[in-house]
């Protein structure tokens, strides 16, 4: 799974992020690069994730490809919620917060209805404990 993520990145660095990045499509989610400050390091990370749309917003489901513990883009983003995601269309600056609640049962729902999400039940059996419900709204 890393070599597959590392080929990824190499893909939308050689391409000038226009190859792989994608728009969700009705059942088909999107793909983003999403920009994050290591929380010990201090320096830039990206990663490529799957997502969703809700309004204005995107929605992204922290499940290390089904395997604990938490993927680091997420512990960066609990240690500074400020960040960037690359879109098809272009990038935009973020604030990330975990969706709790009424909001996460409403994510959930929505999410189960998409093919990479679609077993999130199973994604979240998988790791067996908590797996956050990520939105980076968009940043004031």
């Amino acid at each position: 799974m890393r070599i597959l993520w590392k080929v990824h990145r190499a893909v939308l660095r050689i391409s000038g992020n226009r190859a792989t990045l994608s728009e969700p499509d009705g059942r088909k989610t999107g793909m983003l690069q999403l920009h994050t400050i290591g929380r010990r390091s201090g320096e830039p990370r990206a990663v490529v994730l799957n997502y969703i749309e809700d309004g204005d917003d995107i929605v992204v489901l922290a499940s290390n490809g089904a395997m604990s513990p938490d993927p680091a883009w997420w512990l960066n983003l609990q240690a500074g919620p400020l960040a960037a995601v690359d879109l098809v269309g272009g990038r935009r600056p973020v604030r990330a917060h975990e969706a709790t609640g009424d909001e996460r049962e409403r994510l959930l729902i929505a999410m189960r209805g998409y093919t990479k999400f679609g077993d999130v039940d199973g994604i979240m059996a998988m790791r067996g404990g908590h797996t956050a419900v990520v939105v980076p709204a968009h940043a004031s």
